[in-house]
């Protein structure tokens, strides 16, 4: 049993090490992360998605965190693992179709805390003209010397009594 725990273990860190090598383009720079976190998400109906590559953009103990107002009008939140979401949301995405935009970003940083604000669009379909959502991904991020890391991410649809500001409206060139 002790031999097969050690060889389980040393799988997955094996299978981890060749994601990381596989999606080293992914996570070089900051403009590069976020491209993928989109473009990872994203497909046409039927078109599974690589959820490998979306695990290997985050960090251990990473986050993600929709919020929303319930049918009560009471502002909620769900924490989610990585893991989580695919778990949660990757069967829809790939049923339905999904495509995310980012159409708007404004990013500031500190030290090693990286902070960005990434306004976005939702489409079922890339040839769709107007998107059915729209909403704020508040992203943070690290980069550790050797590469960039998601820690967390946040986010919020738009609604009709809580528009996008303006200023998280300014497209991006």
């Amino acid at each position: 049993m002790k031999h097969l725990l050690m060889i389980l273990v040393l799988v997955l860190f094996c299978s981890k090490m060749q994601a990381q090598e596989k999606y080293a383009n992914d996570v070089e720079s900051l403009d590069q992360i976020i491209a993928a976190l989109y473009e990872v998400i994203s497909g046409d109906k039927e078109v599974k998605r690589d959820w490998a590559r979306f695990e290997n953009l985050f960090a251990q103990d990473a986050r993600l965190i929709p919020s929303r107002k319930n049918k009560e009008g009471i502002i909620g939140f769900r924490v989610m693992t990585p893991g989580g979401y695919v778990e949660s949301s990757g069967a829809y995405l790939e049923s339905n179709g999904f495509f995310e935009k980012e159409i708007s970003r404004k990013t500031e940083t500190y030290g090693s805390l990286v902070h960005v604000w990434s306004t976005y669009e939702s489409y079922h379909t890339s040839k769709d003209e107007e998107p059915f959502a729209r909403g704020i991904n508040s992203i943070q991020l690290i980069n550790d010397g050797s590469r960039w890391w998601i820690m967390q991410i946040y986010w919020l649809a738009e609604t009709e009594d809580n528009p996008l500001p303006e200023k998280y409206l300014i497209k991006m060139k």
